[in-house]
């Protein structure tokens, strides 16, 4: 049975009264709430209650409460002003979108030296009702603020593992670290699901994305290792100079590293961007990974960076993200 952060259910809210003065406005926070039969918990100075509950309370409060004196959060995340609670009420849409599966996997091809299609990345897109696109940004950050990430995230991993059948090819797929508390219990569905579509686990790499984020480095370990004891590959994304993700590299071991776009364009042409893409490709080669260059657009930066020694590539010069993959590169 799926655990709860990954089921899409409604959302508890806390609100914490820090002044007396608020706290005295509580039987009437609580004839309020009967009358307009809504649920109401009360501990003490904190109030606990649904999202119907927030959105009524946000109402009642304003005018009546010093809102600077208070304060709230979402299923124990953490504590948030209660200016930012309507913010989070506005994005109750995404709820619908989990679960109605409003998500399409495109596809970007990764090449060779040769231009061949070595692997696709598969990136996650997501529509309205009305079938418009909604930006990955506007989606991820709604997840963070409503605690979803973790429903999100699998239903991207879950959705872009079916669609590497289509593929028939080595498939990327992002996943968000932060948003696996327990590799053996999160990432069990994902396995199933390979398992299911009859695929071999080495077709797969995963690929850590938002590593800037990651400060619990046993955890992402933890979870690389759950990884690589089944067979599957993992890569790290946007590696660059001077970032954590540098330090990290002799403890999680990658597969595959990405040099970050910023220093991908316009190599050719800066001495700077040149020496980090030196430094990049002599520690892919020390700790055994394939280095990878991604967000390649020139002619000029493709012929530099495989002068220079690296082995695969990604970007508007070989491939746009399509819902239908490419099978071959001009």
């Amino acid at each position: 049975m799926p655990c709860r952060s990954c089921l899409v259910l409604e959302l508890e809210f806390e609100i914490q009264l820090m002044s007396k003065e608020n706290q005295t406005v509580i039987p009437s926070i609580q004839q309020f709430f009967k009358r307009r039969q809504l649920e109401l918990t009360v501990e003490k100075n904190s109030l606990y209650m649904n999202e119907q509950g927030a959105k009524e309370f946000l109402d009642f409060s304003t005018g009546h409460m010093d809102l600077a004196e208070m304060q709230f959060r979402v299923e124990n995340q953490d504590w948030k002003p209660m200016t930012e609670l309507e913010s989070i009420l506005e994005t109750k849409w995404l709820d619908e979108v989990i679960r109605e599966k409003r998500i399409i996997s495109y596809s970007q091809p990764i090449v060779t030296r040769d231009k061949e299609i070595y692997a696709y990345e598969v990136l996650s897109r997501f529509t309205r009702e009305d079938g418009s696109m909604i930006y990955p940004n506007e989606i991820f950050s709604a997840a963070r603020a409503r605690g979803r990430l973790y429903a999100l995230d699998r239903l991207c991993r879950m959705t872009a593992v079916s669609y590497s059948a289509i593929l028939q090819k080595k498939t990327f797929i992002n996943f968000i670290p932060t948003s696996i508390y327990s590799p053996e219990f999160c990432l069990k569905s994902t396995i199933h699901r390979a398992n299911q579509l009859n695929i071999n686990p080495s077709q797969f790499v995963f690929e850590v994305v938002e590593t800037e984020q990651m400060d619990d480095v046993e955890h992402l370990k933890n979870i690389l290792n759950y990884y690589n004891e089944r067979g599957f590959k993992y890569a790290l994304d946007d590696v660059g100079e001077g970032f954590s993700t540098m330090e990290m590299l002799d403890q999680i071991q990658p597969h595959y590293m990405k040099l970050d776009i910023k220093y991908v364009q316009g190599v050719s042409e800066n001495e700077e961007k040149q020496q980090i893409a030196r430094a990049f490709l002599e520690k892919a080669m020390e700790i055994g990974a394939t280095p990878l260059a991604e967000g390649i657009e020139s002619e000029e930066d493709f012929e530099w960076l495989k002068a220079c020694g690296y082995e695969l590539f990604q970007g508007y010069l070989f491939g746009k993200p399509s819902v239908e993959p490419l099978r071959k590169v001009s």
